[in-house]
């Protein structure tokens, strides 16, 4: 096990200081390369946060859904291949429920700001 910080600590702290200390004091083309070197560190961040939780949630899901075990990447071939060859449907129980959340999941990581996803998340389904 590694002593502190965590890795997603350091390259939180890298990025909240680029943001904060010096993003104020550049302009120009170098401003906009220094906002997607930002984003691509927060992007990491949230990686390493979210996606072994989220993808052992979707393995998890996976299995279910097809009776069997595998690797996520195994898992998701064979799921591609069954609703390809029409043996998986929405009419299959468990299939659109693990899309959508397989796709909050990956939005989560991918783009938590997009306002479609945050309208989602604050949506009451009860």
């Amino acid at each position: 096990m590694q002593d502190e910080p965590r890795p997603e600590e350091l390259i939180k702290a890298v990025a909240d200081f680029l943001r904060n200390d010096i993003a104020p004091v550049i302009s120009g083309h170098n401003a906009f390369k220094l906002r997607v070197s930002i984003n691509a560190l927060d992007l990491v961040t949230r990686q390493l946060t979210l996606e072994s939780r989220s993808d052992a949630a979707e393995a998890a899901r996976l299995s279910r859904l097809l009776g069997m075990q595998g690797s996520l990447t195994e898992l998701n071939r064979t799921l591609a291949d069954r609703i390809a060859k029409g043996e998986l449907d929405q009419q299959t129980p468990g299939l659109s429920d693990h899309l959508w959340q397989t796709t909050m999941d990956k939005l989560a990581v991918d783009q938590p700001n997009y306002a479609s996803y945050k309208r989602e998340l604050g949506r009451d389904d009860t």
